[in-house]
């Protein structure tokens, strides 16, 4: 009984067993399947998925930067260009101790405060993965050095980068632009324009400038190189390559010499000048000063430069001749003169009896000349000569605000010239509705009265002012300024050049014009506020001197520039155009804090003219300031002194 009990366990054991083990059988079999199963969608469904992760394992893309284009001058003069350098880099992210790895790489090569500020600052504003150059410009033994202890560094590498250069320095900044590292700004604006592909490997960006205007052609097409890599991440071989395509060249309306010639006519002194090619808009010179070295914005600027530039009292960043807003002084009476005949307001022989002051009808109140004692006998012609204020007030009244202001828009004012750079402001034409909307205040007739002679709230950049000057000379045809030239394709050395555009065109009558021209040309003659400046010229010059107030004055006192302090002084405006009767250069000049345009900025035309027109260049014993007093005639020089002292009650 015992017997059949065990033998009846040991069948039930059997049969357990064998369910078991087929339940694992088929465990096995439904896993096995499975794992099959997930080969085949991995192995042959993802294959091209898993095949490129691979590859990427295995294959690097590095870009390549492109050759950036060079700028020129209108002669041939290289003003940006660009040179391959050493520079030892750092990725943060790759290195455990950054003090450790800079003391250790110190004793290899020379690392200054300098360097280590800059690359504090360019890590502070780069992505941890990024890498960031510690030190430039490496010579040969340095990068030897560094090449045999590189297994010492991880981290660190040495490489070869183009960097950008400005042979000439601080010549023509404000116009050439600089470049700069790319930020964040930067890299949205370029992601917006979805050009941000075209910037992989590439730091840098324009900024200012033409470097920033022409960015697009400048910079040229990112290439790329197929690397193949080792488990170290060391390159083995290139597999492909595509090579990049350099930026185009950019040739410049600018004559470099002209430049150079105007910016050392300055001195110390701040101020602008623009000169500009009446018929064609070729922008000649381009003069914002003090200026400033773009070299330094190439590695990325150290504090210490950058805090010497951006909390001088001087501004040098600041464009001057696209965002300076001055008053115009007298330089806008010419172009009242013209509208003031056009509308049959002053015809000749129409002329006043200037007794040193203006009242307006029913009042008491008076305008004053800068001569106290009156002009006498004053005819449209004469008025621009000896720059009489009562002629001009009493024109400005008789035109009105509306009729003015519409006539004088024609030449520029109160609007952006379009100039090819950024950055321009568009000064400020004021109009009853402008005051209404700024001020919530009414316009009143003495307003209009102080428009005339370039005094209220009438503000103009310096380009705006050469511009108008060069429409003057035109004619009354207003050309597109352009400080580039043309073009040139890298691949092809096709030359594109910039199409003249015209914006505006007055038709003039021929003998207000020779009316205000004959005015100008008297500006410079024995009489004139700016007599000296056209002394043994050689060629007619056709000019108006101006001042601006930066300070008022109170009433019947008399301004004495020595006795205030000297950023309180007056500015000092000329414009002028020449040859008189056939026109190849029209500028405008502002010498901040100058004083009388004929004896400050009037000498800097002289200069740039005498150089333009006659290849003339100035004699270093020459002060920038000086004033050369026409022959046998002292008389001129104290009309020029007093001349331009306008001021208003």
């Amino acid at each position: 009984m015992a017997y059949s009990a065990e033998l009846r366990n040991h069948l039930n054991e059997q049969h357990n067993f064998r369910v078991r083990l087929t339940i694992a059988a088929l465990l096995a079999l439904i896993a096995f399947g499975a794992l099959g199963l997930r080969f085949y969608y991995l192995q042959i469904q993802r294959h091209d998925y898993y095949h490129t992760l691979a590859e990427s394992n295995r294959i690097s893309i590095v870009p390549i930067s492109p050759n950036r284009g060079l700028i020129l001058d209108r002669n041939g003069i290289v003003l940006a260009h660009n040179f391959f350098v050493y520079t030892l880099e750092v990725t943060p992210s790759k290195v455990s101790n950054m003090d450790t790895t800079i003391a250790n790489l110190s004793e290899l090569v020379e690392i200054s405060m300098v360097d280590l500020k800059r690359f504090k600052k360019l890590k502070a504003e780069s992505h941890s993965f990024e890498s960031v150059p510690i030190r430039t410009h490496l010579n040969e033994i340095e990068a030897a050095k560094f090449a045999v202890n590189r297994y010492r560094f991880p981290g660190v590498e040495l490489k070869s980068r183009l960097y950008r250069h400005y042979p000439q320095g601080k010549l023509g900044t404000h116009a050439i632009g600089y470049i700069s590292r790319i930020n964040e700004k930067d890299l949205a604006k370029l992601k917006e324009d979805n050009v941000i592909s075209n910037y992989k490997g590439t730091d840098h960006i324009g900024k200012g400038g033409v470097e920033q205007a022409y960015e697009r052609e400048l910079h040229g097409s990112t290439g790329f190189q197929q690397v193949e890599i080792n488990a170290d991440g060391k390159a083995v071989r290139v597999l492909s390559s595509a090579a990049p395509t350099s930026g185009n060249n950019v040739v410049l309306s600018i004559d470099a010499k002209l430049q150079a010639i105007a910016e050392k006519a300055f001195g110390d002194r701040r101020g602008s000048l623009v000169a500009i090619q009446p018929s064609t808009g070729e922008v000649l010179g381009f003069v914002s000063m003090p200026t400033f070295d773009p070299n330094l914005f190439v590695d990325g600027i150290d504090y210490d430069n950058w805090n010497a530039l951006n909390n001088s009292i001087d501004k040098p960043l600041i464009n001057r001749t696209l965002k300076g807003i001055y008053p115009p002084g007298s330089t806008f009476k010419p172009f009242v003169a013209l509208a003031g005949l056009e509308a049959g307001k002053r015809e000749p022989p129409y002329s006043i009896q200037d007794a040193g002051y203006f009242t307006l009808p029913n009042s008491r109140h008076r305008y004053r000349d800068w001569k106290p004692s009156g002009h006498g006998s004053v005819d449209m012609r004469k008025a621009i000569t000896i720059s009489c204020d009562t002629f001009f007030y009493g024109l400005a009244m008789e035109l009105g605000i509306e009729r003015l202001t519409d006539f004088v828009r024609h030449f520029g004012f109160g609007q952006k010239t379009g100039l090819d750079i950024h950055g321009e402001v568009s000064g400020l034409l004021p109009t009853p509705e402008w005051k209404k909307r700024r001020f919530k205040q009414p316009w009143y007739m003495g307003e209009t009265v102080i428009v005339g002679i370039g005094q209220g709230y009438t503000l103009v950049t310096p380009m705006q002012l050469a511009y108008a000057t060069a429409t003057l000379a035109n004619q009354g045809t207003a050309i597109r300024p352009h400080i580039v030239n043309a073009v040139v394709n890298s691949k092809t050395n096709v030359v594109t050049p910039i199409a003249r555009t015209v914006l505006d065109k007055l038709n003039l009558k021929s003998q207000n014009l020779d009316i205000v021209k004959a005015g100008m040309v008297d500006v410079t003659l024995p009489g004139g506020t700016a007599a000296s400046v056209g002394a043994n010229a050689g060629y007619s010059i056709a000019a108006k001197t101006g001042t601006a107030q930066v300070i008022g004055i109170k009433q019947n006192e008399k301004y004495n520039e020595h006795s205030i302090n000297e950023r309180h002084r007056d500015h000092a405006l000329f414009i002028a155009y020449a040859p008189a009767e056939a026109p190849k250069i029209a500028l405008a000049v502002i010498v901040e804090n100058g004083g009388h345009g004929g004896s400050a900025a009037g000498p800097i035309a002289r200069k740039v003219m005498d150089y333009y027109l006659l290849g003339k260049e100035p004699a270093e014993e020459i002060a920038p300031n000086a004033v050369v007093p026409p022959p046998n005639s002292p008389a001129n020089n104290a009309a020029e002194t007093h001349a331009e002292e306008e001021h208003y009650d």
